[in-house]
């Protein structure tokens, strides 16, 4: 795959008998307007907000093994590996289940002997005791754009809106700290904000651009994975990364694409897709809109950034469940090359996370910057064995 976020919260003091009734309202909004759900293609959703982890993950549908019984991990670089985890370490160590081991790692060098003699590898398993599950891919994008918008620079990526209120109710109750409602106020209402179909239709007044960029289908895709880098037409190069989301649901254009006959099952992969609305640029406001999602950036001093808060590493990084797997987690992951169908045994550090990246089994790789990873990120869609290595005690 998602970072500090653009925020704006408003509470208001009621009585407790009517506090528990807004509560349950906005549960039952949030799970409707902001529910995730599993794409339908190799393109990802935009990545979360952060959001604290717990302390030490369930065990529960995980199986202790021996680092023998991984395939592939005396043979990974191992050294590297450990190089990628005292990075992620400068934000994980915060949790207190990395936080003696971090520590442990500033001292060490031989990746080999760190990971076998701190860790306790353990396999995940799903609801129905099956090994295996699904990994996709995710990169970072380059746009051409603009700071004005011209004849061909006419496509702008928005900041966070000022007219968008997000509620969050954490401090109060705990519980609720993977809900938040994201909407508008009309009159003494609050409404859901903008659909796509709304925001590109009728902009608000409150919506300002960073940047125009020359293609909406590119920009279709920014939102999907979440940062990228604009090119500017004064040869200036500027990161850009998720601040918020719209808070409606993200539905998946490939199924659509397909049951319509746009493309082929072949197709259906992000280079098909874009092709076609390339060439058919008359279809992209029906496909596009399609999904109700929309995503609003803001500008970065670094590159891709997950949402643990540390620079992503091209093939070391993965985005994860964070209900599964904390981020800082060490992952060992066997899965295929899309392109070479070669296999991929190595060990990554989960570091982000994505809307669609929910489940026991389930990773999205992060390949990189530019054209060359769009080609793996776009067509990856393999299955995949991972194996979480905790801390031992």
């Amino acid at each position: 795959m998602w970072n500090e976020r653009s925020t704006f919260y408003k509470f208001i003091t009621i009585e407790l008998w009517f506090m528990k009734l807004v509560i349950y309202m906005f549960i039952i909004a949030t799970l409707f307007f902001t529910g995730c759900t599993m794409k339908e293609e190799v393109v990802e959703v935009p990545k979360e907000e952060k959001i604290v982890t717990p302390v030490k993950p369930s065990t529960e549908n995980m199986k202790a093994v021996s680092f023998s019984e991984i395939e592939g991990f005396y043979k990974d670089d191992l050294n590297h590996a450990l190089d990628v985890f005292k990075k992620d370490c400068k934000a994980s160590k915060r949790n207190e289940l990395f936080k003696d081991v971090c520590q442990k790692a500033e001292f060490e060098t031989d990746g080999k002997k760190f990971f076998t003699l701190y860790f306790q590898p353990y396999k995940l398993l799903d609801e129905n005791a099956s090994d295996e599950g699904l990994i996709t891919g995710y990169y970072e994008p380059l746009l051409y754009g603009s700071l004005k918008k011209t004849s061909r620079y006419k496509y702008p990526l928005y900041k966070t809106p000022k007219d968008m209120y997000i509620v969050d109710f954490t401090s109060i109750y705990p519980d609720l700290k993977t809900y938040k409602l994201r909407g508008k106020l009309v009159g003494n209402k609050v409404l859901p904000y903008d659909s796509r179909q709304e925001i590109e239709s009728n902009p608000s007044k409150e919506l300002e651009p960073i940047v125009y960029v020359d293609n909406k289908v590119d920009v279709f895709l920014l939102h999907v994975q979440g940062s990228g880098k604009v090119l500017l037409d004064n040869g200036d190069l500027i990161n850009v990364g998720y601040a918020e989301q719209n808070g409606r649901k993200f539905k998946g254009i490939g199924m659509y694409m397909l049951n319509k006959g746009y493309i082929t099952k072949d197709e259906l992969s992000a280079q098909g897709m874009k092709k076609y609305l390339d060439k058919n640029p008359s279809k992209a406001d029906e496909v596009l809109n399609q999904n109700e999602s929309y995503v609003f950036f803001q500008k970065s001093n670094q590159g891709a950034t997950g949402s643990l808060g540390s620079p992503l590493t091209a093939k070391r990084n993965i985005a994860v469940d964070r209900s599964v797997i904390p981020l800082g987690m060490p992952v060992f992951l066997n899965t295929t090359n899309p392109i070479d169908k070669k296999p991929i045994n190595q060990l990554m550090v989960a570091a982000d996370v994505g809307g669609a990246i929910k489940g026991k089994i389930r990773a999205d790789f992060f390949w990189g910057f530019g054209d060359n990873a769009f080609e793996y990120a776009g067509r990856m869609k393999e299955k995949g064995k991972m194996y979480v290595l905790m801390p031992k005690k």
